[in-house]
């Protein structure tokens, strides 16, 4: 009489075989395909709010400070969001764009984010777009609003709006572009600081950071972008990937960066623009961008140095220097080619990257209020020395207000015990 236990490995052995066989008899071409796992999605801020564009000022829904949302924008399409903003602090909407992988983008083709009064006055834009790297990664730009004392647009409290379009050449793929959005308020000072730029500035290229490199994978959005210190570090990058980090910078501080693509064993064959290296400022507004192109051999991409972080940065008109202009998270994104598959294969390619924070830290402008993310705490730099990312460094924010408050509940609540203890003994002495 065959056991239940029997029969249970007589059909372990069946299944065993038979995953044997539909193994051997898999063809090559299948193999390889189930060996090239997909690229990671863009990682989306877990609690953004879905939010759907309007077409007319209008109907346009309200986005809060502080909150971050997310959407979508058609080809060639137009889509207004409202900010209700009072008359002393500065107010940053940003959009992180992010086409649909595999598609197809010109030369050209981007995304343009502006601000607008109830006149129609626009009180600051950007507009980013794909260059001579024109391949699908995520765009981040932002549109402003300055309150400025010697301004006479867009300077009164009430309704403004944010429109947000696509610009797409006719071969580009129709597919929706979805959005990552985030609304930011910075505090007035509580004195007015300096309005010009210096005329001179330490713009020479330092030497590259000492130690070796540290194994550090990047993130797959802003949400969860890896924390960086100054340093080396070493990861992987896939064709058609960007991995994104971030780097606290502080008042003073200057921002130099490089991204190194190691050599190749699988030829020489020439990519032009095979590696985008971005960098966005902590309200998301674009910064700088540079490209390489890759044959085999290593290649770097650099950026800057950038001019040193300072309030006065945003009175020049170039947006190098613009978008200096507050301390906090700065995020670099590092994009290889979709190109570089064709000629050298699927496999990851090694990527180098060099960080350099130069000057001495400086006391801030002095804002008039809590500064929220335009700041630099001795918690984010721990984050960059541990590698933490964006996301689990924000839960471990979260915790620790969590604990504190529990904390002080419960302390207030011993203190009311003991004070509660000590009158009934006086009660009873009397």
């Amino acid at each position: 009489m065959k056991t239940q236990a029997g029969i249970g490995r007589r059909a372990g052995a069946l299944i065993a075989a038979a995953a044997a066989v539909g193994a051997v008899a898999a063809l090559p071409g299948q193999a390889r395909a189930a060996e090239v796992a997909p690229l990671p999605p863009y990682t989306f801020d877990s609690t953004a709010q879905r939010v759907e564009g309007a077409v007319s000022s209008s109907d346009a829904a309200p986005l809060q400070a502080g909150r971050t949302y997310r959407g979508t924008l058609a080809k060639n399409g137009k889509v207004y969001y409202r900010v209700d903003l009072d008359d002393r602090r500065n107010a940053y909407v940003s959009v992180v764009a992010v086409p649909k992988p595999g598609g197809k983008v010109e030369y050209g083709d981007g995304v343009r984010v502006s601000m607008q009064d109830g006149n129609g006055t626009e009180c600051g834009y950007q507009q980013v777009s794909f260059s001579s790297a024109s391949y699908p990664r995520p765009l981040a730009a932002y549109a402003r609003r300055i309150v400025d004392a010697d301004s006479s647009t867009c300077q009164r409290a009430g309704a403004f709006f944010v429109l947000v379009e696509r610009e797409s050449k006719p071969a580009s793929s129709a597919d929706d572009w979805e959005l990552e959005i985030r609304h930011l308020s910075e505090p007035p000072l509580r004195k007015a600081g300096p309005t010009t730029l210096p005329e001179t500035w330490p713009s020479g290229t330092p030497a590259p950071p000492t130690g070796g490199p540290t194994p550090r994978q990047g993130g797959s959005g802003v949400h969860d972008a890896t924390s960086l210190a100054q340093g080396e570090w070493r990861t992987d990058i896939r064709p058609g990937q960007t991995l994104f980090y971030r780097v606290p910078v502080d008042w003073g501080q200057q921002l130099y960066a490089t991204a190194e693509l190691g050599s190749s064993a699988a030829g020489d064959a020439y990519v032009g623009n095979a590696l985008v290296l971005s960098l966005e400022n902590p309200a998301l507004g674009h910064v700088d961008e540079n490209t390489g192109s890759y044959d085999g051999k290593p290649a770097t991409v650099d950026l800057g140095p950038q001019r040193p972080v300072a309030h006065e940065n945003r009175t020049a008109y170039d947006e190098a220097t613009s978008g200096m202009r507050f301390a906090g998270w700065y995020y670099l994104s590092a994009t290889l080619s979709p190109a570089v598959a064709r000629e050298y294969g699927d496999d990851p390619v090694p990527l180098t990257l060099r960080v350099n924070l130069m000057g001495a830290q400086k006391p801030g402008p002095g804002y008039d209020g809590d500064p929220g993310p335009f700041t630099v705490t001795a918690g984010d730099r721990d984050a960059a020395a541990n590698g933490a990312s964006g996301a689990s460094a924000a839960d471990r924010g979260d915790s620790m207000r969590i604990v504190a408050a529990a904390g002080i509940g419960s302390g207030t609540l011993l203190l009311l015990g003991l004070g509660a203890w000590t009158l009934l003994a006086r009660r009873q002495a009397a």
